[in-house]
């Protein structure tokens, strides 16, 4: 009998149609009761009557631990008793990653760093760690070797190929050497240097020309003037430098050949051209008893500077009258010549002119203290091709021959010689050691030294123009080969 009671019992239990006793009302029950005496809404429950009997049970209706007499009442809306989150406003990536992150280990293990790294390659194109902007400390980190980042690149230590600038030459600061110049003149209209191509060094000093052998060391006195009050104003040699011509302060040219013994006084020179105080310049063929040959009058006042092209087109011409005048070659022959170009823009004497040796038809010219610019031109249009404020009186100019550069010595206040870019008009160096003006320049026949004079009466040689060593192979394979091109021809 009991076995059959059980039986009737749990057939009751399984039964999901009869009322389950001693159950907690349902929510609509609950609110209903709330509400208060009146019809149940309809629809409220489809499966539950309305009149079923409700238990004594009870939901609580305030929280629990909290007093008060505000009542957490459940909205009347039907369905809005739940709150659902907007999932598309959440970043759920990110909140997945810090989480995750929260639960791993501190310290993780170097296989499981070279996995993420590789995760993170292959991923990203790039290892997140080392992707990094700005760093707060520690040394910068650069990109491994051989990798090309598609994006734009705001920050690399290491020097792209296109970016990165070649380490200028090395340039002395100090002079290679110093000789003492006792007695020289402190004139800035007078041209007392000279190099040959021989490597004789010709200076004037006072009263006298000496030569010094940049090989050898040994000093010469070529000549002294038998009057005391007689001094040099001008030494230049011949391109082929056995001859020199020696100006003197009254009015007289001599030419010397030094490769005789007793550096005897010779009249078998080609032609030559002297400026004088007159402004007037002087056209020479000494090869014939009447040797002048023409007299060029473009200038009001002294002449300061003379310089041939090296092509022998052009003569140019710096006065004290601030002109600079650019004269044809003159192949013999009276009548009057006239100038292919005269600039007038330098505003103090022009002793500083020097021809290009690269362009022919280029002239850089200096102006004295009232002026203090360097003006290079294009001789064929009268263009001024452009214009650097030296800041100091110009007192010579010399090309190299082995870069795109010239150099320029300067007076007062610095009394340096300045390493100028060409086109650029960039500054390259400055040189400074003489405690007084710079009178002239003059450059070593292998292009490499450059000798200044100066008031202080020093000559200080200065290796700014050195070769590299590779460089300078090429340019003598170069003029080896050139030079049998000729021999092959002449045969």
């Amino acid at each position: 009998m009991a076995q059959f009671l059980f039986e009737a019992d749990l057939h009751g239990l399984l039964k999901l149609d009869t009322p389950i006793p001693n159950a907690p009302p349902a929510r609509w029950q609950r609110k209903a009761k709330e509400s208060g005496p009146g019809p149940s809404p309809v629809g409220v429950s489809p499966m539950k009557p309305a009149n079923r009997s409700h238990s004594s049970s009870k939901t609580p209706s305030k929280t629990p631990g909290k007093s008060g007499s505000k009542i957490q009442s459940t909205p009347t809306k039907a369905g809005g008793d739940r709150y659902i989150p907007s999932r598309s406003a959440m970043q759920m990536e990110m909140a997945n990653f810090l989480l995750t992150k929260e639960n791993d280990p501190a310290e993780e293990s170097p296989t499981k760093k070279e996995q993420q790294k590789a995760w993170a390659v292959n991923l990203n194109g790039f290892d997140v760690e080392e992707a990094k902007i700005l760093r707060l400390s520690g040394k910068l980190q650069n990109a491994p070797e051989g990798y090309q980042n598609n994006l734009k690149v705001l920050y690399s230590q290491r020097m792209t190929p296109g970016s990165s600038r070649k380490n200028s030459r090395y340039i002395p600061s100090m002079p290679d050497r110093i000789l003492d110049a006792p007695e020289i003149r402190n004139d800035y209209y007078l041209n007392l240097i000279d190099w040959s191509s021989q490597n004789f060094l010709a200076v004037a000093l006072d009263n006298s020309v000496y030569l010094w052998n940049h090989a050898s060391g040994e000093i010469i006195q070529l000549l002294q003037m038998e009057h005391p009050d007689v001094y040099i104003s001008s030494v230049s040699w011949i391109k082929e430098g056995n001859y020199l011509a020696v100006g003197t302060s009254n009015a007289e040219v001599q030419l010397w050949d030094i490769q005789h013994s007793g550096s005897r006084a010779v009249s078998t020179f080609s032609s030559l051209c002297s400026g004088a105080r007159t402004g007037h310049i002087h056209h020479h063929d000494v090869r014939v008893a009447e040797h002048h040959v023409a007299t060029l009058a473009g200038h009001t006042q002294e002449v300061c500077g003379l310089k041939w092209s090296l092509d022998g087109r052009y003569l140019a011409s710096g006065g004290n009258d601030n002109l600079v005048n650019v004269w044809p070659c003159t192949q013999g022959g009276g009548g009057d010549f006239a100038p292919v170009q005269t600039f007038t823009q330098h505003q103090g004497a022009v002793k500083a002119v020097a021809w290009c040796p690269w362009q022919m038809n280029v002239l850089a010219t200096g102006g004295g203290t009232s002026d203090r610019h360097i003006r290079i031109w294009n001789v064929c249009s009268g263009a001024c091709l452009s214009t650097v404020d030296a800041h100091s009186q110009v007192c010579s100019i010399l090309w190299s021959t082995n870069y795109k550069e010239f150099i320029s010595g300067h007076g007062f206040a610095q009394n340096q010689l300045v390493l100028w870019k060409y086109p650029t008009m960039t500054k390259v160096a400055e040189l400074q050691g003489h405690t007084a003006r710079i009178l002239n320049l003059t450059m070593s026949p292998d292009g490499t030294t450059v000798a200044s004079a100066a008031a202080d009466e020093t000559l200080r040689l200065w290796r700014c123009f050195e070769m590299d060593p590779i460089k300078k192979k090429e340019k003598e394979k170069a003029n080896s080969a050139k030079s049998s091109i000729i021999h092959q021809s002449i045969r």
